[in-house]
């Protein structure tokens, strides 16, 4: 369980690198997006807010299925998901992200639902620009909390 444990933290930073990478691009596309008026941009920025949270979710269900033994399922798997790793299972991990990240992300959450679901052509640049506002602190208080869960794990080996 050890070697499995250290790759899971090694694996959470190198995402969280990543991932840091995309909410970049994610502001520079808004910024291009609003200073050019090209709805192209913005069609960039909703698809890597959809890889953002992507990315942050793989990072969940690998918490979920090598720390916790168990992903949820069901028809509302990805908002059980969140639940699961704002609650701490006793004797064998704190949580994972507070009650605020899961407010926070939920938003990103249905975001990139809507990214799967509609014709780019009708996003919202009014709710894009909330998610696209609101990404620094989200991303810097996710990025701390998976930090420490990383050093947890290092310490649990």
């Amino acid at each position: 369980m050890n070697g499995k444990l250290q790759q899971l933290s090694k694996r959470i930073r190198s995402e969280l690198t990543e991932l840091e990478l995309l909410s970049q691009r994610v502001i520079e596309g808004w910024n291009r997006a609003r200073r050019l008026g090209d709805d192209f941009y913005l069609d960039s920025v909703a698809l890597n807010l959809h890889a953002l949270y992507s990315g942050l979710e793989r990072l969940f269900e690998l918490i979920a299925g090598v720390v916790d033994g168990k992903k949820p399922a069901g028809e509302n798997w990805h908002l059980g998901l969140l639940e699961q790793m704002v609650a701490e299972i006793p004797k064998m991990r704190p949580a994972v992200i507070s009650l605020s990240s899961l407010r926070l992300l939920n938003e990103y959450r249905g975001f990139r639902h809507v990214v799967r679901n509609i014709y780019t052509f009708k996003f919202d640049p009014t709710k894009i620009q909330k998610l696209v506002d609101e990404l620094p602190r989200m991303m810097s208080q996710v990025r701390a909390e998976l930090m420490a869960f990383s050093d947890f794990l290092d310490q649990a080996i």
